[in-house]
């Protein structure tokens, strides 16, 4: 059996993890782009996925989302630029920087949360109620234990 042909019929945990990304992402920023959203792309998610609504350190959300602090410093850049994000000054460190969602960034925020719930209702639906919340009991244990070093 070609390799190709075996990660269909018996995907590994990163194919099926990378379905599971990939099909909620094009979901998601679909919906989003119906909903006036339509400039956002599913990189912009490493900020607006862990972003907090009274703002995040830059530092933070590279820790949360697993990407360098430079590739965090671009997507907030753009963000900026797109009206969803803006700095402002850290009232607990002055020396430190705050990114801090807009109006526009906090819509998108409930937007997001919404059409996330929606999906996951949806799978739960299909699969069970039960069957999908074990699913997610093991699902966070295995990707916790991806998230520790070796």
């Amino acid at each position: 059996m070609r390799r190709s042909e075996r990660k269909q019929a018996d995907p590994d945990l990163g194919v099926l993890s990378g379905r599971t990304l990939f099909g909620l992402q094009k979901e998601l920023f679909a919906t989003l782009a119906e909903q006036g959203h339509p400039e956002l792309r599913p990189r912009h998610g490493a900020v607006l996925a862990y972003l907090d609504e009274q703002g995040s350190r830059a530092t933070d959300l590279a820790a949360q989302s697993g990407q360098h602090k430079q590739v965090i410093g671009t997507l907030v850049d753009e963000l900026v630029a797109l009206g969803y994000v803006e700095r402002q000054p850290d009232p607990a460190d002055r020396r430190a920087k705050l990114v801090v969602p807009t109006a526009k960034g906090l819509d998108e925020m409930a937007r997001s949360d919404a059409i996330v719930a929606a999906i996951e209702e949806r799978h739960a639906r299909a699969v069970g109620e039960e069957a999908y919340a074990e699913f997610k009991r093991v699902y966070r244990l295995v990707a916790g234990r991806s998230a520790q070093p070796q």
